[in-house]
Order: structure tokens, then sequence, then C-alpha cells
């Protein structure tokens, strides 16, 4: 499973981009609400989650996305779920990915130490260790982030490359019209 965690105040298109085109895919990709089963969106768009923090069998987690936004990304940082879920991904062998203000969740944990990263403009200090590359979407290694909600698609379609293979994502571009 494919968890996308949200946090009152994330950033809308972050969460559901990816939500969207991994599900085209056909993977099994679920909203996972941290503090409840509906979510608000740091636009007052308020999500209601495929499950809780409560439901999610950390065992059966392949890749965990952290939306960014504001103060989501914070509510991120500050969850204890958020480590649970991130360390048993880590075991499990999996996925790691996160846009916009998020990576600041990786970059504290250091887990970006060695690492190429991007992240939003201003929060490059948060990404210990990392090597900022300001470039849209990097992936280095199981760990992928992003910039920011304009390239929410891009960065989408770099995750549906990983887990479903090129030629999915293609497929994603080539549906929506992007290509």
């Amino acid at each position: 499973m494919i968890a996308i965690l949200l946090a009152d105040g994330f950033e809308e298109i972050e969460a559901l981009t990816p939500l969207d085109v991994l599900r085209r895919a056909g993977l099994d990709a679920r909203t996972v609400g941290i503090k409840g089963k509906i979510a608000v969106g740091s636009h007052k768009i308020p999500v209601v989650c495929d499950m809780t923090a409560d439901e999610v069998r950390l065992d059966e987690v392949s890749t965990v996305i952290l939306p960014g936004g504001m103060p989501g990304s914070l509510e991120l940082d500050a969850s204890p779920f958020t480590d649970e879920i991130i360390n048993a991904v880590i075991k499990n062998g999996g996925r790691i990915a996160a846009i916009c203000a998020a990576p600041l969740c990786l970059g504290r944990r250091g887990l970006l130490r060695g690492r190429r990263a991007t992240c939003y403009p201003g929060f490059e200090s948060e990404l210990v260790g990392a090597t900022v590359t300001g470039e849209s979407v990097v992936t280095d290694g199981n760990i992928t982030t992003a910039r920011g909600m304009g390239v929410a698609l891009a960065f989408a379609k770099e995750l549906t490359a990983l887990l479903a293979g090129p030629e999915a994502a293609l497929e994603i571009s080539r549906s929506v019209m992007e290509e």
C-alpha cells in the first residue's frame, strides 16, 4: 500500500495529484488522516481520508508520501505516526517521498544525509546533510523529493515510473493530454 499522509493544512494539489495518478496506474494508493478521518487542506478544502493512522497496517506499507503545505508539513513533522510509518517503510524496503516544505520531515530525521534533494525555496536549511539541487523533482535511492505544487504532476509521474514502470508513467502522460 502507498500511504499519502494528510495533516490539517496540507497542500491539496500536492496530495491529490499523486493520489489520482498512482490510482490511474492501478496502484493501491490511500490517503491516511494522521488526526482523524477528515483532513482540511491549507485552502480550507476538507478531504475524507480513506483511513486513519490507527487503521494502517504498517507491515503492508511500501511507500509513504508526505505532501507539503503549511501548517501541514509542521503537523506531519510533529506527529509520532510520521516516525512510525517512515520507520516501517524503511524496514519494508520501501520508498519515501516528500514535496514542497515536507522534505523538512526527512531532513530533520537525518534521512537526507549524503543524498541529493530539493524542496520549496526557503526550506533548504531543513534538509540537513543533503546536497540541495533546486531541481523540480529529485530521486536519490529510495527517496524522492520535489519543489512544490507546480511540479505535483511531475512528482506523481516520477513516483509512477518508480512504482509501476516508465511505460505506466508515459501512458498516464498521454491519457491526461500532457504529451
